[in-house]
């Protein structure tokens, strides 16, 4: 294999993710960490590789033909998570002592990184060179960076809007789940498949 190759499914990972015309795979990560900062940055790190891995696991799925699902419903998911995420933030933003469910959160995680994943199939499908499972790993190494790339952004931004605006760790969890929940509502709307 030439190291062009190799970049090139790397690139293609990045890209999808940091695609701004395709946003849902940036809200639902943005939800993701919106509750925590740079200290929790082991546990953004294991969230974020189990969403890799469940996304990476429905694309072996659907690359090997072993798992087909309908477009439609999985264009539909996508949004869901994101609200189920972001809803989750605001029960938890207004609990007085939110709730770690650390063991729950990384099984949904990873539940649904294979959702995203199923939603990424079709178009993986049509762009793989062949039946080896090299290029659909060096697509997840892609995915991973930019995850953490926006993580990283993510987590930035959290900072500074806690530290140097004085936002309150509730308020700003609030804030940015209702703006999630705000852009996703229409993404659930053009995708419902009922």
């Amino acid at each position: 294999m030439l190291m062009s190759d190799f970049w090139l499914y790397v690139k293609l990972g990045l890209e999808h993710v940091l695609d701004l015309g395709g946003y849902d795979h940036i809200l639902f990560l943005v939800a993701l960490c919106a509750a925590y900062n740079f200290s929790a940055w082991r546990k953004l790190l294991i969230l974020v590789t189990l969403f890799t891995v469940g996304h990476t696991l429905s694309l072996l799925l659907a690359h090997y033909n072993i798992v087909s699902v309908s477009g439609a419903y999985v264009e539909f998911l996508i949004p869901i998570t994101i609200l189920v995420t972001a809803v989750y933030n605001i029960i938890n933003a207004r609990r007085s002592r939110p709730s770690d469910l650390s063991v729950m959160l990384f099984i949904v995680t990873l539940f649904f990184g294979l959702i995203h994943g199923f939603g990424f199939a079709r178009y993986y499908g049509m762009i793989k060179a062949d039946d080896s499972v090299a290029p659909l790993l060096e697509f997840a190494l892609g995915v991973e960076i930019a995850q953490i790339i926006i993580v990283m952004i993510t987590l930035l931004i959290t900072f500074i809007v806690q530290r140097m605006l004085r936002f309150s760790s509730r308020d700003w969890l609030l804030i940015i789940s209702s703006i999630v929940i705000g852009m996703t509502i229409p993404m659930l709307v053009d995708t419902w498949p009922f």
